[in-house]
């Protein structure tokens, strides 16, 4: 076959490349010679570094269970609070030098725990004279360099999250969180930092902050109108390629935003909930990402990016101070440019240490008021009431839960919807909630309903709330009928966790375990009456849930009767005072039951 000019050419120009080649394999017995006139080779400069990062510390400062009123414990060892943590960030620093180590987190900071709610809610830092958060003096102690917001940082309104990032000596980074009339960043998007190497230029660390889409959904009552919030792959493609522009020797994300690219609320938004390992796979030039929301532990995970077959690095150190991740980084200065030549990553358990002393100091009487606080008795109660069979069984203490509901959502309707049908659903957040006979304190009812969510009021039809009910009914593992039923392997089926099930109050219905998923809601009758499908009611749900939280069918579209901003737990405190006494003879029983081909399994 004839050879065109232009292979020809080319042919000509990889001859003279292999010759050239050729020519200098055969002067190799002079090479010694002149190598030792010249000296040895000289070596590039190389450097090390590291990021030390934390995620979903929920205002865990000191290890302390504020439900409790004990030291923090659980079956495996785990320690909790930044107090812990702060030791390991010393111990870091003082073996790789203090200007070799960034410390920064991943988010949700300001919510999680009777410390959080109480300077949100009793003392808030938004009131005048009132001290600093208690994170805010932790983490300026501690010497973060940056944080990624949590959705969870929404949760007291963007009054209060304004607050707090006025007190850190360090930015709130989210490059996907936008002003909604502008689609300007409303928080800063990256912060680079500056790793001083002698006699070398500085090594340049980019680090962007990427927040989670869903709170667009579920602090929707504090963001709507006011803050966008698109998707992290969409908006990393527009800043990693900035950081590499302004010099970025190493791209560094955190993101609020878990690894495995799936999303709670379905197709609710059109952004992944849970997008880090597809900002990896998708968007160049990142070398490692911080990860955090899902409250996990991945001490070392790689992606392989799409575009440059560059490996990134992914670590998730679990939540409230649970673990430390630590990412090294080995660099070599190549034409004057530092590549990096290394990257791996750990993580580090913290229960092996002491807490900080300087922390214990600075925050001893913020944490001793809280204590003081959630010690408060409310009122009494006729006897115990224990959600630890509430993920199978129709228990009191949810009950309670049912009863204030609906009491307050009733109370708030117009007359029209007044004449309508009133029924509650909530889930079981806690396993180990338990109100005990006699006095009742705050920590009692601040354990069964651990979040700040608020109230609302949604109308469905029967067909809807039989769909309602039937996506809940997916929590339970299928068990046919005749074979034993193992409450340790029953529930969390399709990693439905317990905060994602809900049962509901004010009907009646059986849950058949033995059917398959979407054909399992049995008998499903108000007043002893089966339910018809255009017949209407009014359901008592909570905002996250209203607002399209875990998924639910109909229920983020569905007509709103009512809504209050006054957190559900406070008004169950507020129903305990004013009652004086709880008694489960005055709740409305929730009348639900499991049942394998009819027959019931707890009778």
């Amino acid at each position: 076959m004839p050879v065109s000019p232009l292979n020809r050419r080319d042919f000509v120009k990889k001859s003279a490349v292999t010759g050239a080649a050729v020519a200098a394999a055969g002067s190799v017995a002079a090479a010694p010679a002149q190598a030792a006139e010249r000296g040895p080779a000289k070596k590039n400069r190389t450097w090390s570094f590291s990021v030390l990062g934390t995620t979903d510390l929920h205002s865990h400062v000191f290890d302390w269970d504020y439900y409790k009123d004990a030291a923090y414990s659980d079956s495996k060892g785990n320690s909790v609070g930044v107090a812990r943590v702060a030791t390991l960030i010393k111990q870091q620093r003082a073996a790789k030098g203090e200007e070799r180590v960034l410390l920064v987190d991943a988010g949700d900071i300001i919510q999680g725990t009777s410390l959080a709610y109480y300077f949100a809610r009793v003392q808030a830092i938004t009131d005048k004279g009132a001290p600093q958060h208690p994170m805010a003096v932790a983490m300026n102690h501690m010497r973060y360099d940056a944080a990624a917001l949590g959705n969870h940082e929404f949760n007291y309104g963007i009054e209060v999250l304004r607050k707090f990032e006025s007190q850190c000596h360090f930015p709130l980074l989210a490059a996907n969180a936008l002003d909604a009339k502008t689609l300007r960043p409303a928080f800063q998007p990256y912060t680079v930092k500056r790793i001083c190497v002698p006699g070398a230029p500085d090594i340049k660390v980019g680090i962007l902050g990427l927040t989670n889409p869903g709170i667009a959904l579920w602090d929707k009552d504090n963001v709507s109108g006011k803050m966008v919030f698109p998707g992290l792959v969409e908006q990393a493609r527009k800043y990693v390629p900035r950081l590499r522009a302004l010099g970025c020797d190493v791209v560094f994300l955190t993101d609020h935003s878990g690894l495995d690219g799936s999303s709670s609320y379905g197709d609710e938004l059109p952004y992944v909930e849970n997008a880090s390992n597809l900002v990896a796979q998708q968007v160049p030039g990142i070398d490692a990402i911080l990860v955090g929301h899902t409250h996990v532990e991945v001490p070392s995970y790689t992606v392989k990016n799409d575009e440059t077959g560059e490996d990134v690095l992914l670590s998730e150190p679990y939540c409230w101070g649970y673990r430390l991740s630590v990412f090294d980084f080995e660099l070599e200065l190549v034409r004057g440019q530092w590549k990096v030549t290394k990257k791996t990553a750990q993580t580090l358990n913290p229960n092996t240490v002491d807490e900080d002393p300087e922390i214990r100091k600075l925050l001893e009487a913020d944490h001793e008021l809280v204590v003081k606080y959630v010690n408060t008795a409310v009122g009494t109660c006729t006897e115990d009431l224990s959600a630890a069979e509430s993920c199978w069984k129709d228990v009191p203490i949810m009950d309670f839960i049912h009863q204030v509901q609906t009491d307050t959502v009733k109370a708030g309707l117009s007359a029209s919807d007044a004449a309508l049908p009133l029924i509650s659903v909530a889930a079981p957040f806690s396993r180990t909630a338990d109100i005990p006979a006699g006095s009742v304190t705050i920590k009692d009812i601040a354990g069964l309903y651990i979040y700040d969510n608020t109230l609302y009021g949604k109308k469905l039809t029967g067909a809807q709330l039989k769909d309602y009910l039937e996506y809940a009914a997916k929590y339970y593992h299928q068990v046919p009928a005749g074979t034993a039923v193992d409450t340790a392997t029953l529930t969390n089926a399709n990693n439905f966790w317990d905060y994602m099930y809900d049962t509901a109050a004010g009907v009646s219905y059986d849950i058949d375990i033995a059917a398959a998923e979407g054909s399992r809601i049995k008998n499903l009758t108000y007043n002893g009456t089966s339910v018809a499908d255009d017949q209407v009611f009014v359901v008592a749900v909570n905002n996250y849930r209203a607002n399209g939280g875990s998924g639910y069918p109909h229920i983020a579209a569905a007509d709103i009767a009512y809504s209050s901003t006054n957190e559900i737990r406070q008004l169950m405190i507020d129903y305990v005072t004013s009652k004086g006494s709880l008694d489960p003879k005055d709740f409305a029983v929730a009348n639900w039951r499991l049942t394998q081909g009819g027959t019931p399994v707890f009778p």
